[in-house]
This record gives structure tokens, sequence and C-alpha cells, in this order.
């Protein structure tokens, strides 16, 4: 069963990774996909036509989602090019600048704040004038463990993702009178191609300690996101919903 049968889907930041993730298996489900890069044309073009060939509509955009511009741009730009309606939102564009608090520089702390959390700010604002008019609509925000309970070396992207958390629950309250649900999700240990540039040992390590004893995988994270955004969450909204093997508990 396809649940997104001829569904509209945006999605930031899905050139690689989680992003890509997701993209494919929307498309297996019949959506239509949008979706964003920052740099590098090839991948993007790549997926592009990949998703063309699963019989859905697919088209790659180049937009800086931390632009509140380039985020109406893009929306204005999917409107056309997809018939005029916007079902789904998945704000999953991200960066990381690791480093310990005494070592970070004002410059990574804030490109980090304005990619990871004023871009969602940007494409909701951004989208939510048309689902408001369609009185229907899901957004989905990827947040991670990390927003939850924190970790060393990483406050400003502790901060973007616990920042997201607060707005999705906000624009959950918000919304929902019209049928517009906004919830999150906070990945664990995710493996994707960054991972695998890892030492071995640390990453078995990193297993080690998941009750799962396994990362998760990106497509893990694609069938939450299908949870959110099919009807099977229709009365869900304003939640987070931890996707980490069991980390947290």
């Amino acid at each position: 069963m396809k649940l997104l049968e001829g569904k509209n889907v945006i999605i930031t930041g899905a050139s690689r990774g989680i992003g890509t993730g997701i993209a494919q298996v929307f498309a297996d489900h019949g959506a239509n996909v949008a979706f964003t890069y920052s740099s590098s044309e090839a991948p993007a073009l790549a997926l592009e036509k990949e998703l063309t060939a699963k019989g859905v509509k697919a088209k790659a955009y180049k937009s800086n989602a931390a632009s509140f511009s380039d985020s109406e741009a893009l929306v204005a730009s999917v409107l056309e090019d997809f018939g005029g309606v916007i079902d789904v939102l998945i704000n999953n564009a991200g960066i990381t600048k690791d480093n310990l608090l005494m070592r970070m520089s004002e410059e990574d702390f804030d490109s980090v704040i304005d990619i990871n959390l004023k871009s969602v700010f940007n494409m909701t604002k951004a989208v939510q004038r048309t689902m408001l008019k369609q009185r229907k609509g899901s957004i989905i925000n990827m947040s991670s463990v990390v927003g939850v309970k924190g970790n060393a070396g990483q406050t400003n992207y502790a901060a973007s993702k616990a920042g997201m958390i607060g707005f999705t629950k906000s624009v959950a309250l918000e919304l929902g009178s019209r049928n517009i649900r906004c919830n999150a999700i906070a990945p664990g240990f995710i493996e994707t191609e960054m991972t695998d540039k890892l030492d071995a040992k640390v990453v078995q390590g990193w297993r080690d300690g998941i009750p799962l004893k396994r990362g998760g995988s990106t497509e893990d994270i694609a069938n939450a996101c299908l949870f959110f955004a099919s009807d099977l969450s229709a009365y869900v909204t304003g939640q987070v919903l931890n996707v980490d093997g069991g980390m947290l508990t």
C-alpha cells in the first residue's frame, strides 16, 4: 500500500544522508518530491533522476533554507511546478560545527543556529499560508537526541535542536485548529556515508552502548517521517519521536 500516493512533499537538505533516504522512501510510497540542496549539483540531479524513475514527479532546487527570501521563493516555485498544493514539509537541512564552548567562535555558533533552527522558522512561515488555505498539512522537523539530552562539544548544535522542539510544540498549538500537524523526530546514532569515514572501533563502541546494539539507518528515520506524513498519524501533533534504538531509555 502506498501511503502518500499523489501527495506533494518538500524536503530540505535532501541531496545526501538522511534527506536522501527520506526522499527515496517517500517516492516509493507515491509522493511527488521537491527537495533542496545547497552546494554540489551532481548528487542532487542524480537523486532527481532516481526518484523520477520511480514514477513520481521530482525536482531539485538550489536554495539556502537559512534565507527567508530563498525559502519564500522556493515555496512559490514548488507551488507553480507541483500544481498549487503542498501536503508535507520536512525541515531536514542541518550542519554541525562542533567544539568545546571555550573554543567555539561566534561565527560557528551563529551559522549552526541559522542553518539548523532559523531555517525551520523560514520554511514553516513560508509554507503555512498555503497549508492554511488547504486546511491541511503535516510539518516534520528533524531534531536530535542531542536536543533532548545535550552533548559536550555541541552547545550550538544542541541549542538548535532543542529550539526546534519548542518551535514544533508551539506551531502544533497555533495551527492545529486548521488541521495542520507539526511533529519532530529526534534521531540517535544514524549510520551514513559520514560515519563510514570514522574509526571502526569508535563506531562499534557507539553501537555497543545502544540497547538495540546497532546504529540506525536512513530508512529507520524515513519510516518515522512516513508515519508523521501520512494519515497513520492523523491524530498526532506536537510530539517528539526518539528514533534512537533505545539510547535515551
